[in-house]
């Protein structure tokens, strides 16, 4: 039998069985002890098959606690809009200025929001943007006319969600720090976000698997029903 380490024996809870959301969380809680305030994830297995149209899943939850991350936001907007993006806190602003600096290599952001007038500028980024995820779409609100709302949003708590290759939807909903009600309503938002994007062609049992973890700590498995009463 393989020995365990210090930290492995420092844990508290069983990781094996299911547990009700909030007991997840509070030992979530119990064990972040690394030396910085960990980021607590949440990953949801979806009864879904990617590879069908008809069974993807994507979508954007406002967390009603935030996130705890300071959100860069780049904006690609002219005029009035970009005085509205940067008035609401945006670091990048721009058009073709914007397009150049990104084209050359800048990636310190962690959005973008694009105004429609923008998106045939944007979408010369695709090969840039796409393979992180960072590719604007109205979708999730980041192809809108109202970009200082868009931009108010990203730095207040709206996080995107997008099922992976896997059925898989993982996101951060907060960080150690944060006081139990604050993650309990963090998750059950995210959950409910999901629910609301079930695809036509979902069949089956829809949520099946719930893991809650933190940057450094194990992964408690959450019953999906206890999320539901």
């Amino acid at each position: 039998m393989a020995k365990q380490t210090k930290a492995q024996k420092a844990r508290t809870g069983v990781t094996l069985e299911l547990l009700p959301f909030a007991d997840a969380i509070k030992l979530v809680k119990d064990n972040a002890k690394a030396k910085f305030d960990e980021s607590i994830e949440i990953a949801v297995n979806l009864g879904v098959d990617p590879r069908h149209a008809d069974q993807q899943v994507r979508g954007v939850v406002n967390l009603p606690s935030g996130t705890g991350r300071d959100v860069r936001v780049a904006v690609f907007a002219k005029d009035a809009k970009a005085d509205e993006a940067r008035a609401a806190g945006a670091e990048y602003v721009g058009a073709e200025d914007l397009y150049e600096q990104i084209n050359g290599g800048l990636m310190d952001f962690d959005r973008v929001i694009a105004s429609p007038d923008m998106m045939a500028l944007v979408g010369r980024l695709g090969k840039v943007l796409g393979p992180r995820g960072l590719m604007p779409n109205p979708k999730v609100g980041t192809v809108t006319p109202n970009v200082g709302q868009a931009v108010k949003d990203a730095k207040g708590g709206a996080v995107e969600f997008r099922v992976e290759k896997a059925g898989i939807a993982h996101g951060g909903i907060g960080k150690a720090s944060f006081t139990q009600e604050a993650l309990e309503a963090n998750v059950k938002a995210y959950v409910d976000a999901l629910n609301r994007a079930k695809p036509s062609g979902a069949k089956g049992t829809y949520v099946k698997r719930i893991t809650l973890s933190s940057t450094m700590g194990p992964g408690f498995k959450v019953d999906p029903a206890s999320l539901t009463a």
